[in-house]
């Protein structure tokens, strides 16, 4: 059976395309080629076809698979109805897939890749499982029962999965283009948690997740005491972050995490209590999770000179915030620099302030143009990079190109944050770097 992934690049779709791969199928790709984008290298590593125009790979058999960013009016979409091909949105065929194994979703406005991708690393060391995670990595284990799926709450998507349990990270307006309001969102992380046929592990420090009415057992974690599970004897270090566990008051262990800030510890609390519930040993748990290095695009590190470039996903300002807050507890005696790249206008026109509120915890900031796939700039008249500029301490615009207006930067934490692809102004400014410290 051949899957054709449209839209194979994105995050999600790569990790698909990886898991199906994994799972016997022949799998092929088609994509825009005017840019290359951090999954491109493990598809083509797998030999998958990534293909970017006319191609003989559609037969009556084929199965295809769109991202939600490709159109009707697609070409390729065109030619999959002209041949009545059986297709799916990327949300529906992980739908499928979750109906086939004891599936594990991982949800919530920020955090749910690192969750996943701490479920994951666990569970494969300790006897296999299959996961598709936003960072675009994806991976089936032969025989394995679960699957740990991130679970996007954008457009509802997340209600076509059938989950065995359900975790919720926290609940915060986002997508503003689809959700009209807080309320709107609460209601849709209600009925997602609802799904849920063993439990749902919610976060009990967030302001939200305590109005949702759930039929199903709950779970709640986090730091304050009327949490079922707990973190205690907290200890944020510029090495990491370590803590007890207790759950239902209950010491289950310590732990070591080699992760920065209070949402890496509340990540790795929904980890755990997943763990315990299935009944995993918390003495090996806690070891794989001092070994876990993170997720892709989450906190990534390069060091060129006296400095640190950190790559990181953020784009909602809550995001921005604690990436900036994990920067000052592991690098306190370094300069904070922020480069942002926002992505969707309408995230921009609802949260300028909120945005400019998190960059102006750095030292200075500088911000780009904002990308946009799904929306058109005519929509939002009066919106682009300035109307966060404008709002900054000590804020600056910045484009590929200008990438020389971080060289005066020295001993600094340099933060690109973005959903889109800002790590290609990183790579310039790396050459640049290097060039200078040779002089």
């Amino acid at each position: 059976m051949k899957y054709y992934l449209i839209g194979i690049k994105g995050a999600g779709m790569s990790a698909l395309a990886l898991m199906l791969d994994d799972l016997g199928y022949d799998v092929v790709g088609y994509d825009d080629a005017s840019e290359h984008r951090f999954t491109e290298d493990r598809l083509r590593e797998r030999g998958i076809p990534i293909y970017s125009g006319p191609n003989d790979e559609l037969d009556k058999d084929t199965i295809v698979v769109r991202s939600p960013a490709i159109r009707d009016d697609h070409s390729e979409m065109q030619k999959v109805f002209a041949m009545d091909l059986r297709h799916y949105l990327y949300h529906e065929m992980l739908g499928r897939l979750s109906k086939k194994f004891e599936t594990i979703c991982v949800a919530g406005c920020h955090g749910k890749t690192t969750t996943t991708a701490m479920l994951a690393h666990i569970m494969q060391n300790m006897g296999g499982c299959n996961y598709i995670i936003g960072d675009g990595r994806g991976h089936a284990t032969n025989g394995a029962k679960r699957l740990i799926l991130e679970s996007c709450e954008y457009r509802r998507h997340f209600l076509h999965y059938d989950p065995e349990y359900v975790i919720i990270t926290n609940i915060e307006l986002d997508h503003t283009d689809y959700f009209k309001n807080i309320d709107d969102m609460i209601d849709a992380y209600q009925e997602f948690a609802n799904k849920a046929d063993k439990m749902a592990i919610i976060c009990g420090d967030d302001p939200y997740t305590h109005v949702l009415e759930v039929s199903k057992p709950v779970y709640y974690y986090g730091i304050g005491e009327d949490n079922d599970i707990q973190a205690r004897n907290i200890e944020y270090r510029n090495d990491g972050t370590s803590f007890d566990v207790f759950i239902e008051d209950e010491y289950v262990g310590h732990f070591d995490l080699p992760l920065f800030g209070k949402h890496m510890l509340l990540n790795a609390l929904a980890a755990i209590a997943v763990c315990h519930y299935e009944r995993l040993d918390a003495r090996e748990v806690s070891k794989l999770l001092k070994e876990f290095k993170g997720a892709e695009r989450r906190f990534k590190e390069t060091f060129i000179g006296n400095n640190v470039l950190i790559d990181d996903y953020a784009h909602h300002p809550t995001e921005v915030k604690v990436t900036i807050k994990a920067a000052r507890q592991k690098y306190p005696d370094k300069q904070i620099i922020a480069v942002f790249k926002a992505h969707t206008f309408s995230r921009v026109k609802e949260f300028a302030n909120e945005f400019a509120n998190a960059l102006n915890l750095a030292d200075k900031a500088f911000v780009m143009d904002i990308n946009y796939d799904r929306e058109l700039p005519e929509e939002y008249p009066g919106i682009d990079a300035y109307t966060i500029i404008d709002k900054l301490n000590n804020g600056e615009y910045i484009e590929q190109g200008m990438e020389d207006k971080l060289l005066p930067y020295d001993n600094a934490a340099i933060l690109f944050m973005s959903s889109k692809e800002i790590y290609l102004l990183e790579e310039n400014y790396i050459k640049l770097k290097e060039e200078s410290l040779k002089k």
